[in-house]
């Protein structure tokens, strides 16, 4: 009987050899990533766990406090707004951003300049933030002669509301009474064949309505009141209430005449020497008066820097920036819809809108989540345009939770232990949505 020997088969040929151990390839996987390990452990790792470490310290970092700065984030009232106000961000800005990134992203694809359109909103994206926000606090500038928006207000309000051409008039002598919301009154009255002289005072030189000439009085009219409306002002003397050389007639003031009940009977304004003819008045006494509407004051401005509007200022000025970026990721997403799908819902009868509610949308889900969620972590974080537009005497109503972060521990009250805990609590704020972000990915993959 024999006995067979068992013996190992060598390898096949070209077989890769058994790595046992750290192999060579894993050494060098580790020597590329190691630079890059360790600058996330200087910058991101280390810096980390000495943040939420400090966190648990009093200002000057001697003593142990436990939780008490962050419950100081509750109670103090300045921390508190800024939670507030993050929140406020939170509800408004990422739902805005999505739907106005939306409608442009269809818009694009319907118009024939789409590419020049797209360029234009994305340009902000561009810029930094903080740049975006000086060009925003320039706009917001309460005076209409240097604030954009208050500016395109003005434009609408005057041609619905235009403004007085005195707005800043003032009676020259006690014979005109009342005050310009109710108009000028001539006190005493007139009647039919009479001249009515009504002075007015304070009007500089670049207030005189173009056009002016030299004041005259009047002839008296037969059945009717005539009269004139003039700057009552020489320089270096002249009498009140007399129209001296020189003295200009004040054109397109609307003179009124009423009755003695106040009633208004007619209406006319003023030429370029400030006459006025009031024909056919018939008996009785009447009172010339200067109507409010020649005093109604000039488009004063918004104040978007103010403390009630200064939050949605800041928020529509972000969204400005970053209305681009979804638009961008919203018309890439709709560049990837099968067209045979919108053209099969169209011929069953769907109407535009929907097409648009029940087909796009839908397929648009994934882009629309990734452009929601981006925008949440981002206004969680926001600060630079809030600390470029929001003055200093109102930083406190615009305050969110980064700002607060920076103020506290950078901005002179120099208490790193709450502005660590201020810190900490964003990180934590950040994590779910970051958590919910990674699940959404795998999911697609």
């Amino acid at each position: 009987m024999t006995t067979a020997t068992d013996t190992a088969e060598p390898p096949p040929s070209g077989a890769p050899p058994t790595v046992t151990g750290w192999g060579r390839s894993t050494l060098t996987a580790a020597a590329f990533l190691a630079p890059a390990a360790i600058l996330l452990g200087v910058w991101i790792v280390y810096p980390m766990i000495w943040t939420i470490s400090r966190s648990f310290f009093d200002r000057s970092g001697d003593g142990f406090i436990w939780f008490e700065n962050y419950q100081t984030l509750f109670r103090d009232d300045r921390l508190f707004t800024a939670l507030k106000n993050n929140a406020l961000w939170v509800a408004v800005v990422p739902m805005l951003v999505t739907t106005i990134g939306l409608v442009f992203g269809v818009l694009t694809e319907r118009v024939r300049f789409g590419v020049a359109f797209k360029i234009a909103v994305f340009m902000p994206m561009a810029i930094s933030l903080f740049a975006a926000g000086v060009i925003w606090r320039l706009m917001y500038e309460k005076s209409p002669e240097r604030g954009t928006v208050n500016a395109a207000i003005a434009v609408v309000r005057d041609a619905v509301d235009p403004p007085g051409v005195l707005s800043a008039a003032r009676p020259s002598t006690e014979a005109l009474r009342g005050t310009p919301k109710g108009g000028l009154v001539l006190a005493d009255g007139v009647e039919a064949g009479s001249v009515a002289r009504l002075g007015l005072t304070g009007i500089s030189t670049a207030d005189i309505p173009a056009g002016a000439e030299e004041a005259v009085v009047p002839e008296p009219l037969q059945g009717g009141i005539t009269g004139v409306v003039w700057r009552d002002f020489t320089p270096g003397g002249g009498t009140a209430g007399e129209i001296d050389e020189g003295e200009l007639g004040l054109s397109g003031v609307t003179v009124e005449l009423r009755d003695q009940a106040g009633a208004k009977v007619a209406e006319v304004e003023t030429e370029a020497n400030g006459t006025f003819v009031l024909d056919d008045v018939g008996s009785g006494l009447y009172q010339p008066a200067i109507g409010p509407a020649t005093f109604a004051e000039p488009y004063a401005g918004v104040s978007w820097l103010g403390a009630s509007l200064i939050t949605p200022a800041v928020m529509m000025a972000y969204m400005w920036v970053w209305a681009g970026f979804a638009m961008v990721l919203i018309a890439a997403g709709l560049a990837a819809i099968p067209r045979d799908l919108l053209e099969a819902a169209r011929t069953d009868g769907g109407t535009e809108w929907q097409v648009f509610r029940r087909v796009t949308v839908p397929l648009l889900a994934p882009v629309l989540s990734v452009v929601f969620i981006t925008m949440i972590i981002n206004v969680l974080k926001v600060f630079d345009i809030v600390i470029a537009i929001a003055p200093g005497s109102v930083q406190d109503d615009a305050n969110v939770i980064a700002l607060a972060m920076w103020r506290t521990s950078f901005g002179g009250v120099n208490d790193f232990g709450l502005g660590s805990a201020i810190a900490v609590f964003l990180f934590l704020l950040v994590i779910p949505v970051l958590v919910l972000n990674i699940r959404r990915f795998r999911r697609e993959l």
